[in-house]
């Protein structure tokens, strides 16, 4: 159908509508079989989350079905989900370099692989290090976040 590009990247010179509809592929690529595996991960944490006996409390406090799911057991159960999140992290940032090479797009990933088949050791360095600095730093913001929607978790590390 030509409705988007399968390889290339125009630049954002282009214009924003031409650089979106060439990173629109590599994003599904990239974003579905993640959000499949997030997908079963939250069923089954909701499940086990709404089988709790603090939902049973709610619900003879006079919260609806609707309000204990998504006030009380919604919050809950996305605690293991962040921390899945945390560890799809690195996998998604190796998943670019895969991606980059497919679509042809310029990118750190595309520069990693030529760095190694050229054998230009400095630039694989600093790109092994640029890409490990920025999966650590995710995990640290990802970590702050599930400790702050769980305070319970401060008290265990003490």
């Amino acid at each position: 159908l030509h409705w988007l590009p399968s390889s290339g990247f125009p630049g954002w010179h282009a214009g924003a509508l031409p650089a979106l509809r060439a990173l629109t592929l590599p994003a599904i690529a990239l974003a579905i079989p993640q959000a499949a595996i997030t997908a079963r991960f939250m069923r089954s944490s909701l499940i086990e989350t709404l089988s709790q006996d603090f939902i049973r409390t709610a619900r003879a406090q006079g919260y609806s079905t609707r309000g204990a799911l998504w006030r009380i057991a919604l919050p809950n159960a996305l605690i293991p989900v962040l921390t899945l999140a945390g560890i799809q992290l690195p996998v998604l940032v190796t998943g670019t370099i895969i991606v980059e090479s497919v679509f042809s797009l310029p990118g750190c990933g595309k520069l990693l692989l030529e760095a190694v088949n050229q054998r230009d050791i400095p630039v694989v360095q600093n790109l092994v290090m640029l890409i490990v600095t920025a999966v650590m730093v995710l995990n640290v913001l990802m970590t702050i976040l599930v400790r702050w929607l769980d305070p319970r978790l401060e008290a265990d590390s003490s």
